[in-house]
């Protein structure tokens, strides 16, 4: 290949001289500032490359008169420019494709221009439509801008219609580099047009025998065997590199993680809970002006998906601004929604309050006027919930029993106000039976009074916080008077027969302080649904357990609210309506909960398995496994498994540091964990384990019976069984 030439990466290319003026039509191509080339030329277009480079000032638009010839499209294509075959660099050839936009505003001149290009008349004028197209093409560190000065005959000039094309042959620029390119007119009749094009490097290329730069370059391919990541780079022995892994975020700049000097071939291990989709690597021979090549192999890596959203934090600024801190882009949206005391779901402020697309690790505020502990940020994608936070819980205290108004403003100053609530917003003058439309008249009235609380304001509608106290006061005011009209009642039955109802008073005392005791406690049992035989195992116990009582909540019987709100938001609202009351959470190891928290800890040996659209569990460990790791577990959580089911080694050591049961042989201590300091004595925690365990024997004997075993398992008998 000769000096001067060129190598199309996908044709051959052709040359033509610089700054030649040339007449014919169709497309025409021109020498770069570096070269000498030719071309052959359309019959009716000319143009003319201006020497040198040209400022880039776009200017102001500018109204036309009459048509103009104005670019409507960009092309690139990748050529290299040779001086030996050897010796090549990469090249961008440009084509801009032109096109008349515009009318006459007076017919007279269409008509004289026309004329001057009559082929019949006997001194036939050169009319033609001129433009100066500038070309501007950036690539860090340089830019360059030229000028194209293009004629098109008049005979080709119809509005709307194209009339070929330029093409810029070439600019040179870096391997894997990113170029911006640039086309406007001088005046400017339209927006500029641009494009931008991330250039490959030695690895993209089929053609690194003819680039030297690209010779000495070291060779990096990733491997990965189950959750051993490794890097390999194949270079010969003793040359110096250098390696770097960076995070390359795309809204911000590139944030530098690891560097290394390096010798020789190496083999780099990667923790697989360190990869992130934007986690990329760049590598370079250590000598001046060397090329360095960059990869992201983890884009679509699912562990990096996972691994970015548990690195995901949302934080509270003291400015009154929120951040979502990540080492990568997230393509999520935050919404602001309003988690009511009793547990339900956090209900979205949208409308009235708009969604808005997350930039990571930068600032936002809120769109609020003042701050509330029930106003909650939700950040989700186009598949489901991924996080949400009551951001103000710990500074303004916990959750209050407010109901949110929304106020809807009309054109005419003419509003309407509602009460969100699960079901909707319900207006406060309707004839619902919910809590807001019976309280209508007497939460409109607290509005106007200013007893409420107003959130967010705008000429749209705002929203307003009414405290709920006042109302729950005055109905259990009702219900003392009541108790006090049946102690009374009790009272005069106790002067009547005191000798009779001095015994049935006694225990009447004893059961109800034992069993105000236990319905004071709640319990959330979380457990695996590794099978059928299983589920129906945690179901007789949470049924056994109700029959204490307690108030037991398992998603076994919340399939409908599952369904509704997703695992991860039914998950948290019961564990903080369980823990706000006193009550504990139950963790149930079985083989399958056992896998699933060594995959959360990162020590698991075998692939992730997939979790079903109901498995609490599964999703309440990214809420259960923190609790444990900063040491608030303790009085909190409480652990259990069954002995025929499970070793008592099986259990993870990060959850021995709660009480952790074997059932049933540890029934009775069990339960009086549950039931919490007010358990009843020894002798009748004995008969309450007696009672649960015949509830549980025939799903026990279902459970853990060989396939086609005939009788009841040995073994698992009272005596056997239940030790006080």
């Amino acid at each position: 290949m000769g000096r001067g030439q060129e190598l199309d990466l996908s044709s051959s290319g052709r040359d033509s001289k610089k700054g030649e003026r040339v007449g014919g039509g169709g497309n025409v191509r021109f020498g770069s500032i570096n070269s000498d080339l030719s071309l052959p030329l359309s019959q009716g277009l000319s143009c003319h490359l201006w020497d040198g480079d040209v400022l880039c000032l776009p200017g102001s638009l500018v109204s036309a008169q009459g048509p103009v010839l104005v670019p409507t499209r960009l092309q690139t294509e990748l050529v290299l420019r040779c001086h030996e075959e050897t010796d090549c660099a990469l090249c961008v050839r440009v084509a801009v494709h032109l096109a008349v936009h515009g009318y006459w505003e007076d017919p007279e001149d269409e008509e004289k221009f026309r004329r001057a290009a009559d082929p019949e008349l006997e001194e036939p004028r050169n009319a033609s439509l001129q433009a100066h197209i500038v070309l501007s093409f950036q690539a860090y560190p340089t830019a360059h801008c030229v000028l194209l000065e293009v004629q098109v005959p008049a005979a080709l000039v119809q509005p709307g219609q194209s009339v070929g094309s330029v093409v810029f042959d070439c600019f040179e620029a870096a391997l894997g580099a990113e170029v911006q390119i640039w086309s406007y007119t001088q005046p400017r009749y339209q927006k500029e047009l641009n494009l931008t094009q991330q250039l490959p490097d030695c690895r993209g290329l089929e053609v690194q025998d003819n680039i030297q730069s690209c010779w000495a370059l070291p060779w990096l391919n990733v491997s990965a065997d189950g959750e051993d990541v490794r890097l390999v780079l194949d270079v010969s022995e003793e040359q110096h590199f250098g390696l770097s892994l960076y995070w390359n975020q795309d809204q911000g700049p590139i944030k530098p993680w690891w560097h290394r000097n390096l010798t020789g071939p190496q083999t780099i291990p990667l923790n697989h809970t360190d990869l992130v989709p934007c986690l990329c690597i760049q590598v370079w021979p250590l000598e001046p002006d060397s090329v360095r090549t960059s990869i992201c192999p983890f884009r679509e890596d699912p562990r990096a998906h996972r691994n970015l959203w548990r690195a995901a934090r949302l934080q509270l600024l003291p400015s009154g601004g929120w951040r979502l801190d990540a080492p990568c882009s997230l393509p999520a949206e935050a919404t602001l929604c309003w988690q009511a005391l009793d547990g339900g779901p956090c209900l979205p402020l949208v409308p009235p309050l708009p969604r808005e697309n997350i930039t990571v690790n930068k600032v936002l505020e809120f769109p609020l006027r003042k701050g509330h502990p029930n106003i909650c940020v939700q950040v989700s994608t186009w598949e489901k919930l991924q996080m949400q936070e009551c951001l103000w819980a710990d500074s303004l205290g916990p959750l209050k029993d407010d109901m949110l108004l929304v106020e809807t403003r009309g054109p005419q100053d003419n509003g309407s106000l509602c009460a969100l609530e699960p079901s909707g917003c319900t207006p406060l003058l309707s004839r619902a039976s919910t809590r807001a439309a019976r309280l209508g008249e007497q939460l409109l009235q607290d509005v106007q009074s200013g007893q409420c609380l107003q959130l967010w304001d705008s000429d749209l509608g705002a929203l307003w916080a009414c405290p709920m106290d006042k109302y729950i006061h005055q109905r259990w005011a009702l219900v003392w008077l009541a108790c006090l009209l049946l102690a009374a009642v009790l009272f005069l039955l106790l002067l009547l027969k005191m000798n009779p109802v001095k015994g049935w008073l006694r225990l009447l005392k004893e059961n109800i302080r034992a069993g105000a005791a236990s319905r004071s406690r709640a319990a959330l049992l979380l457990y695996s649904a590794d099978d059928a035989s299983f589920e129906r195992l945690v179901g007789t116990l949470a049924s056994a357990l109700c029959q204490l009582p307690l108030r037991v909540a398992v998603d076994l019987w919340s399939r409908r609210d599952l369904s509704a709100q997703g695992a991860l938001a039914w998950f948290h609202a019961q564990r903080r309506q369980t823990l706000q009351e006193g009550g504990v959470v139950v963790l149930l190891f079985s083989p399958g909960a056992v896998a699933l928290c060594r995959e959360w800890l990162q020590d698991a040996t075998s692939a992730p398995r997939a979790h079903g659209p109901h498995d609490a569990f599964a999703a309440s460990l990214s809420c259960v496994l923190p609790d444990f790791l900063q040491g608030r577990a303790p009085g909190r959580y409480v652990g259990a498994y069954f002995d025929k089911l499970l070793p008592a080694d099986a259990v993870p050591a990060l959850f021995r540091s709660v009480p952790v049961f074997s059932l049933p042989s540890q029934l009775p201590d069990f339960l009086g964990t549950l039931q919490g300091p007010a358990a009843p004595r020894s002798r009748r925690l004995a008969e309450r384990a007696e009672q649960v365990f015949r509830a549980l024997q025939p799903a026990l004997d279902s459970c853990f019976q060989p396939p086609g075993a005939l009788g009841t398992g040995r073994g698992m008998g009272p005596e056997a069984g239940v030790r006080t």
